[in-house]
């Protein structure tokens, strides 16, 4: 057997996704015209090749543009499926999502559609190809601490379908610290916490994530 037939077989967990960001293309232009949603690109190979990006920016303009095409539940539940069947040819069985509620509230979509076709696809995922999965909220670290508060008590009715909560988006300006309350509060709601740190800012927000906010996993950390 090769080395790469060998790493194929292993049973696998996937512990850093960001759902939005699994949005291909195919589906992207599926998505726009099932609900009449105009994207800047012409073609799937616009896409891909717009996903030749060099810097984190770069890569969140694509990112938020492709977000704009989810607006329903079965847009989501299909978006989490499609990843999933992906993930379980690649053998992962288990797969902890990141997801950001605020890229779709702030576009007038309900907090409430975005979970429950997010869980019906985890579910479906589940039943048809035996890939357990956990689902962590996100804050947009470029938005304000009382927005990610407004995010978190849209979630106290659905605490049940998350494993814990993170922070991501643009990086540098954003430190942990401009966090601390919001992570002190969902831990006291017994969620589990993550944070982007070091991805693009300097060493000391690394620090901040780990002694301000008191994270149980870091994401990235370079």
């Amino acid at each position: 057997m090769s080395l790469d037939a060998y790493i194929a077989g292993l049973p696998k967990a996937e512990l850093h996704l960001h759902i939005e960001g699994s949005l291909e293309p195919e589906l992207m232009f599926e998505l726009a015209q099932r609900n009449n949603v105009a994207i800047p690109f012409d073609s799937v190979e616009a896409v891909r090749a717009a996903y030749d990006f060099s810097n984190l920016q770069d890569f969140l303009d694509i990112y938020y543009a492709g977000a704009n095409v989810l607006l329903t539940r079965r847009d989501f539940e299909d978006l989490a499926f499609a990843y999933f069947r992906r993930a379980a040819a690649d053998n992962v069985r288990h797969a902890e999502i990141f997801f950001d509620p605020q890229t779709h509230t702030d576009r007038g979509v309900p907090f409430e559609v975005v979970v429950e076709g997010l869980v019906a696809g985890m579910d479906l995922a589940r039943a048809d190809l035996g890939v357990t999965s956990g689902l962590i909220l996100s804050f947009l670290r470029h938005l304000s601490e009382d927005e990610a508060f407004a995010t978190l008590e849209m979630a106290k009715p659905h605490l049940h379908h998350f494993i814990g909560v993170g922070l991501d988006s643009s990086e540098v300006g954003h430190p942990p610290s401009k966090f601390q309350r919001v992570f002190a509060a969902a831990r006291d709601l017994g969620l589990k916490l993550c944070a982007h740190a070091g991805e693009e800012g300097p060493p000391a927000y690394v620090r901040e994530a780990l002694d301000l906010l008191h994270i149980d996993r870091m994401d990235h950390g370079n």
